[in-house]
């Protein structure tokens, strides 16, 4: 493995997908786990824009005492789907149909 320096990096399987059974050196975060996605441009041989390869993060294996997850790895992502959008429980959309819940003209 290379010398990064101060930086960590963690060999990470790839499993699926173009990058089935290869592993890179991926940067850790400052909570010392890799980035929930990890996204790869392929470029198009016609010139035309590059491909997106999309790998989610999952656990390797879970520890049998607590449950912890003990290492991750990267499962491809077909659709590519962002699920970067945070979920609050406010941002739930209204059960109400048409308008307030009090409204009796509605």
């Amino acid at each position: 493995m290379a010398d990064t320096g101060g930086v960590k990096s963690e060999e990470t399987p790839f499993e699926g997908g173009p990058m089935d059974g290869r592993s890179l050196p991926i940067l850790l975060g400052p909570t010392g786990t890799p980035p929930k996605t990890y996204r790869i441009p392929v470029p198009d041989d016609a010139g035309g824009p590059p491909t997106v390869l999309v790998y989610r993060r999952v656990p390797r294996a879970h520890s049998k005492r607590l449950g912890l997850p003990k290492g991750w790895k990267y499962e491809y992502d077909p659709e590519g789907k962002r699920s970067g959008a945070l979920k609050w429980p406010w941002s739930k959309p209204d059960a109400t149909p048409g308008g307030k819940p009090d409204d009796t003209h509605g």
